[in-house]
């Protein structure tokens, strides 16, 4: 497989978002970086869709936050709703940041930023490479790919996600297991004819269950909604009748296509440890938890710039400490935003029984100002500074 080296200071294996940031941030330092990835294109589908106040402040250090900021569609109003009405509130535009608002952008264009970085970097993706094993050294590790060929790193990253061989192999697991939520999602990106809002994300907590319609940058709307029997591919029909028992009543918000469609079922887990040695976890491969509030590509990308700068101090130093912290602070941030996603799945997929009760309880909170002021920090997670 040509262009790869044979020996770098950091390997990262995995070139979603995640894996791309590392990189970028990496390359910033001066530092050198490989990257392989097993696909052999990226993703071209919409799937993580916002990207949240703190984590483009964090971004701002690679510099990408500007050009993500300029393709998405930045939304300064969250609202949880029950088919008209307002339940609660959630402004951004008054939080302490240079970005009051959630930016609404697909994961595609995230990456492709990214990428376009770490190329003005002089960095670059080497595309399909799996990497199927891993050995530690007394200086660093081994990743053998699938080519039969060796990658000698001073540390190797890994960022392949939920599934991650990488981790497993460095025994960076979870001892729990994995606790799969016994609820099915299905996800739809469609383009509606007038009924939905452009300038915010709704939560209807209605009824018959919970919704999610929030806007993108290309005119369509992302839906997620917690069904007993997703579809594999939703189509137009199904997106309508979904909109028309759980969104806006006074209005008909009426389904033209389905860009895009997909269903999931939500795992809950944060691996054991973030670092054994000279291999480090980042993203999906550390932690993965429910969308609610869009927390996981967020979580991850701020594992990303922590860890570059780590890595950065660590290589240029030889101090390891930044590297400690990580292991230890981003583990624990995982599992507080795992219990806030978490809380805010049960409260949205509540017994249909308590729904009337959880709604009238949302819409007399809603009249307490810090209530909602913590909410917006929780969902920003500027309340994590």
């Amino acid at each position: 497989m040509s262009g790869l080296p044979g020996r770098t200071e950091v390997l990262v294996v995995g070139a979603g978002p995640v894996g791309l940031a590392v990189a970028v941030s990496l390359a910033g330092h001066g530092r050198e970086v490989t990257v392989v990835d097993k696909q052999a294109a990226g993703a071209n589908t919409s799937r993580a869709s916002v990207v949240h106040p703190r984590t483009l402040e964090m971004l701002e250090r690679i510099g990408v936050a500007k050009r993500l900021t300029e393709l998405g569609r930045p939304v300064e109003q969250f609202n949880i709703a029950d088919g008209d009405r307002t339940l609660v509130p959630v402004r951004f535009d008054k939080l302490p940041t240079d970005y009051p608002f959630v930016l609404m952008i697909p994961q595609s264009t995230t990456e492709q930023v990214l990428l376009e970085r770490l190329e003005e970097l002089g960095g670059t993706v080497h595309r399909p490479s799996t990497a199927t094993d891993v050995r530690q050294t007394s200086d660093g590790a081994e990743v053998t790919l699938e080519s039969g060929e060796v990658i000698q790193a001073q540390y190797v990253v890994a960022a392949d996600g939920m599934n991650s061989r990488i981790r497993d192999l460095a025994g960076l697991g979870f001892t729990g297991g994995d606790d799969l939520l016994p609820l099915n999602f299905t996800l739809a990106d469609v383009r509606v004819e007038s009924g939905l809002p452009e300038d915010e994300v709704l939560l209807y907590f209605s009824r018959p269950g919970m919704l999610v319609a929030a806007p993108l940058p290309d005119g369509s709307f992302r839906l997620v909604a917690e069904v007993d029997d997703a579809p594999e591919h939703p189509d137009v029909a199904y997106a309508q009748k979904l909109l028309n028992a759980r969104g806006p009543q006074e209005t008909t918000a009426r389904v033209t296509e389905v860009v895009w469609g997909s269903r999931f079922r939500i795992h809950e887990r944060v691996a054991d440890r973030y670092r054994d040695r000279r291999i480090v976890l980042a993203g999906d491969a550390a932690h993965t938890h429910s969308p609610a509030g869009g927390q996981g590509m967020n979580l991850g990308l701020r594992d990303a710039v922590t860890l570059g700068d780590a890595l950065a101090e660590a290589l240029t130093t030889g101090n390891e400490s930044d590297l400690d912290a990580y292991a230890i602070n981003n583990r624990a941030e995982a599992v507080r935003v795992v219990s806030l996603a978490h809380r805010l799945t049960r409260l949205a997929t509540a017994p249909s029984v308590l729904r009337p009760a959880r709604n009238a309880g949302l819409h007399l909170l809603a009249h307490v100002p810090a209530f909602r002021r913590t909410l917006a920090e929780q969902l920003s997670a500027l309340g994590h500074r």
